[in-house]
């Protein structure tokens, strides 16, 4: 019977229980020198049940509690191997607290320990990002666009704003407007007519338009029909003003409440067509159309388009006096509706401010860029600084009256054009 070391008191046990106590002292020591030199072996953590899990957590958090796991060690044992340049030792000794050598464990026995396998408590259940540029495209997946906000939630309770098929409208618009449109050399093939004189047809439509003071959804469709009419048919000089008239009628009948009578439209020719010429090329119109009516405009887009930039009373006449002096440019058949009302829409909000502006959300609604409406944009405004030393002054007057707040006086966007240039 001998006395215990550990309290160093009187009281006595066995001598086998002393030398339990002393190996499972000496086994500690072992695994806190290894850990202070840096060689990490397999050490299994057991977890206490009785621990709190607030407690795991922090420990699980703090990365000196980080799990030494199989991959781990031998990770570190051949980086230790490579930076040393000293020769193998054969053994290490190994002290307990008291001083005195114990137990001895050798490289190879660390390396066995190494390739032991792990514990499943304390494999990792996630996982393990190895590449630093994947965790990274693993962070940026987690990152949602910022939303764009909607600019029909105002018209929620309005019946008339169609908010239900506000989507699905546009979206048949665009698919659509390729179809309505014509050809942008269609001039081609008239013989008798050419591009001015379908300008001078256009600009004394629009001084009527505004003279009976008709919906702006009967000017566009009006302009949609004669170049649908004339692309298909080939018309003589005398009959040019006859096809404006039928078709401004046509317009009329679809989109106005109230639709001026065919007597009216006569008087505006200065009785140079009859009645009867009147519904003749009406029916004729109708027929070569196929009657159909029922086209997307730019007027549909622009409306749109000037909903999503918020515009106040100025910028829209004046998106709408540039997009005016485009129906009378045989030119601008190249661009698509929708792309003249955008373009419209962003050379009005240059002119107002003063510098470039097209947000996000304006290029969402639009599905439009800033770099795709630079060049309708620039014609836009050749179109602007001639408007008012041209033969063809209809659209300026127009909107040079109070009427139109004197829109047609503003300066041009003149920096477009170097940016385009």
């Amino acid at each position: 019977m001998v006395k215990s070391d550990n309290n160093n008191s009187n009281s006595i046990m066995p001598r086998n229980f002393k030398d339990a106590v002393q190996n499972r002292r000496v086994l500690s020591v072992i695994n806190q020198n290894l850990l202070q030199d840096k060689q990490y072996p397999h050490v299994i953590q057991k977890r206490v049940l009785s621990e709190k899990p607030e407690i795991r957590e922090k420990k699980q958090a703090d990365p000196s509690h980080r799990p030494i796991t199989r991959r781990f060690a031998a990770q570190v044992i051949s980086k230790q191997q490579s930076c040393t340049q000293e020769p193998k030792k054969s053994s290490s000794p190994v002290s307990n607290s008291n001083g005195s050598e114990n137990t001895v464990i050798t490289e190879d026995e660390l390396k066995s320990l190494a390739a032991q396998p792990a514990p499943m408590s304390l494999e990792q259940s996630g996982p393990i990002y190895s590449d630093p540029y994947q965790m990274e495209e693993v962070e940026m997946e987690d990152i949602s666009e910022v939303p764009i906000l909607d600019i029909d939630s105002c018209d929620v309770n309005n019946p008339l704003a169609a908010v239900e098929y506000i989507k699905d409208l546009h979206s048949y618009y665009r698919r659509v407007e390729s179809i309505s449109r014509v050809s942008p050399d269609y001039m081609a093939q008239q013989f008798d007519i050419n591009e001015k004189m379908r300008a001078i047809l256009i600009e004394w439509l629009i001084e009527v338009h505004d003279k009976f003071d008709l919906v702006q959804e009967t000017l566009f469709l009006t302009i949609n029909l004669i170049d649908r009419f004339l692309a298909k048919q080939t018309v003589v000089r005398k009959k040019l003003q006859l096809v404006g008239m039928v078709a401004l009628l046509l317009a009329c009948k679809y989109e106005e409440v109230s639709v001026p009578v065919v007597g009216d439209f006569i008087l505006l020719s200065d009785n140079a067509y009859s009645r009867k010429e009147v519904l003749e090329m009406e029916r004729l119109m109708l027929n070569t159309l196929q009657f159909n009516m029922s086209v997307p405009t730019a007027y549909v887009f622009i409306r749109r388009f000037l909903k999503a930039a918020e515009a106040d009373k100025k910028l829209e006449l004046l998106a709408f006096f540039l997009i005016e002096l485009s129906l009378m440019e045989y030119e601008m058949l190249k661009f698509p509706p929708s792309m003249q009302a955008a373009a419209a829409v962003y050379t009005a909000q240059c002119t107002v401010n003063g510098f470039k502006q097209w947000n996000r959300k304006c290029e969402w609604h639009s599905t439009y860029s800033e770099d795709q409406l630079l060049e309708c944009s620039s014609m836009m405004v050749r179109l602007h600084q001639k408007t008012a030393t041209t033969k063809l002054k209809g659209v300026h007057r127009k909107y040079c009256s109070s009427k139109y707040a004197y829109t047609a006086q503003c300066e041009p966007a003149h920096f477009l054009l170097e940016d385009h240039a």
